[in-house]
């Protein structure tokens, strides 16, 4: 039996679809909440699933992270567009020889929490999951939930698998949540870009699921083209994806259940969009290194124009909600 404490910060479709099954193991999860407190709170949390639907109805539920039980891992399941909240809400929250793991999208996230509690309290995970919120503290997941576990160190220098990412591997394995082990986060990261860049990115501009992308001859080669760039961008970095790894990418969404991306959620829901992390960061890394990726950077504009009108409009619509 795991004696380790676990911080949810982001109760959402991700982070409360893993926090519940860490405590349906078994384990002290305690979550951090913000819209969905009160009726979290009362009710607790429901999971609906493939794999067997349950409900939580007593969960440790919090609103100030300053009320909170320090804890030995502190999962980051929040949109990188709030990661300016994780100053105030990590160093409370850390036990002395705690870490943080971050499951969060995009590339280059590591180093703006390592700047607050240390790069060698911080670890990743590369989340490869399907899941959405029906509504506060219910979460449909509908297929997929595979997290690669790695070590961060700065400049992303490989460091191996280590004796704590094991450990909260088997606690994550004893919550019949598949784990893989990555000896080189970046490596791992540049590879959840292939399948994030062009699904989140098209999903939006399109307006269409991922089942949509991949049914239209037009849409299945720009998809394709753009996981070529994401494999050049990682090539200038120094790290080589194997040649079969598009092709498997495209038979993995073939077969996945017709999905909504995180993206297209945020967009369809007025929320900020993670046009940084998930392509802007790339985009800047592969420049650096003295390449560029021409179809990603213009998915990288169009976001950006879509994004600012989308805030603008939702920020209209709750002034005249206030008249």
């Amino acid at each position: 039996m795991s004696n380790r404490n676990y911080a949810i910060v982001g109760t959402g479709a991700l982070g409360g679809f893993y926090g519940a099954r860490l405590q349906q193991a078994g384990l002290e999860v305690n979550f951090l909440l913000r819209s969905d407190y009160d009726r979290v709170k009362k009710h607790g949390l429901i999971i609906e699933s493939p794999e067997g639907d349950f409900t939580l109805p007593h969960v440790r539920a919090y609103h100030d992270a300053h009320k909170m039980p320090q804890c030995d891992v502190v999962i980051v399941a929040l949109k990188t567009t709030q990661n300016h909240l994780l100053p105030k809400i990590l160093p409370p929250l850390l036990k002395d020889n705690g870490v943080v793991l971050i499951l969060q999208n995009g590339l280059d996230t590591e180093p703006e929490v390592a700047k607050i509690v240390g790069a060698e309290r911080v670890v990743s995970g590369l989340c490869f999951l399907c899941s959405y919120k029906v509504g506060p503290g219910h979460i449909c997941h509908l297929d997929y939930g595979t997290i690669t576990l790695g070590e961060y160190a700065q400049d992303y220098k490989p460091i191996g698998i280590t004796n704590r990412l094991q450990l909260i591997a088997a606690d994550f394995k004893r919550a019949h949540i598949p784990i893989k082990m990555s000896e080189d986060l970046l490596l791992s990261r540049w590879k959840k870009l292939v399948w994030n860049i062009p699904y989140n990115a098209l999903s939006v501009v399109l307006d269409a699921r991922t089942d949509q992308l991949m049914a239209n001859p037009d849409t299945l080669v720009l998809v394709e083209e753009i996981m070529g760039e994401v494999v050049a961008g990682a090539k200038s970095c120094h790290r080589l994806i194997r040649d079969d790894f598009i092709p498997q990418m495209l038979e993995h969404t073939l077969k996945m259940k017709p999905y909504r991306t995180s993206m297209k959620i945020d967009y369809d829901e007025s929320r900020p969009l993670e046009v940084e992390a998930i392509l802007g960061n790339p985009i800047r890394m592969a420049q650096q290194a003295g390449i560029k990726l021409p179809q990603i950077e213009v998915l990288y504009r169009m976001l950006k124009f879509v994004d600012v009108h989308r805030q603008e409009a939702e920020r209209t619509r709750r002034l005249l909600a206030l008249q």
